[in-house]
């Protein structure tokens, strides 16, 4: 019997009827079809997903990993806006 693990993914981009899921810590593109996503789901979602042999098979979205991503991307836009990069280099 297979085993199943479940990784964290993001939707990179949506291209006609597939989306562009980058998956894992080395992001890994997959393209899945975008029926299969919850119907809520957008670009830069973050998903947790089940896969077995490398066959995607359960797709939830995870919504404190999007809120996270989302601040940590406000942040440092925040510190580009104050010109703190400026002052590292």
């Amino acid at each position: 019997m297979e085993e199943s693990s479940y990784e964290p993914a993001v939707i990179d981009r949506f291209e006609g009827e597939y989306a562009v899921i980058l998956v894992g810590e080395m992001q890994r593109p997959y393209d899945i079809l975008r029926h299969r996503l919850p119907p809520a789901a957008r670009e830069g979602d973050w998903l947790r997903i089940e896969r077995i042999d490398n066959q995607i098979i359960t797709v939830q979205l995870d919504p404190e990993a999007t809120a996270a991503a989302r601040q940590r991307i406000l942040s440092k836009l925040e510190r580009l806006r104050r010109g703190e990069h400026l002052r590292d280099a």
